[in-house]
């Protein structure tokens, strides 16, 4: 994945963050695109085919407790991110950690924790064989200098940042055709 990349509000190829946009809702917004309940979570269709699935906060638990995975003997405590989704044509979980700021504050600090949250949660998910990926969707504030080391880390640690933009390709999402 390529770092700091930007998007446009004339592109279907990904996810236009404007303030603090949910993930769903904009995927929902795309053509060919729909959320459905899922027995847990949110199903992402494409075209009326699963594609993916997303699991907020608790619902990544309820999502292992149903495939046997004992998460309390991996973890001494529960991760709760703001969107996990299942893409299942890699099988790759990906953990979407989405973070605007307008002034400094304790954000700037958790951007810091990603090396060590990738970890835990590819511990978690190791016995199920599913590859884990770290992104987070940080707002315009993060480009400035102050931030070069912190961003720098985020890409050296093998986890990924985009500005306001998530590109559905670096997912493995379908891309939609322009009409």
């Amino acid at each position: 994945m390529r770092s700091g990349g930007v998007g446009g509000s004339n592109t279907l190829t990904g996810l236009d963050f404007e303030q603090e946009s949910d993930l769903l809702g904009l995927l929902d917004s795309l053509p060919g695109y729909s959320i459905r309940k899922a027995a847990i979570g949110k199903g992402i269709l494409y075209n009326n085919n699963v594609v993916a699935n997303c699991y907020r906060k608790h619902d990544l638990y309820r999502y292992l407790d149903s495939k046997q995975v004992d998460w309390k003997s991996i973890l001494s405590k529960k991760l709760l991110p703001d969107d996990a989704v299942y893409v299942i044509r890699n099988n790759t979980l990906f953990i979407i950690e989405i973070k605007y700021q307008q002034v400094a504050g304790s954000v700037d600090e958790k951007l810091q924790t990603c090396d060590f949250k990738k970890k835990q949660y590819k511990r978690l998910f190791s016995q199920l064989n599913i590859e884990v990926e770290y992104v987070y969707v940080l707002s315009r504030w993060f480009k400035q200098p102050q931030y070069k080391d912190v961003l720098d880390y985020i890409i050296s640690v093998g986890c990924h940042y985009y500005f306001q933009y998530l590109p559905l390709q670096k997912l493995g999402l379908p891309v939609p055709q322009a009409s």
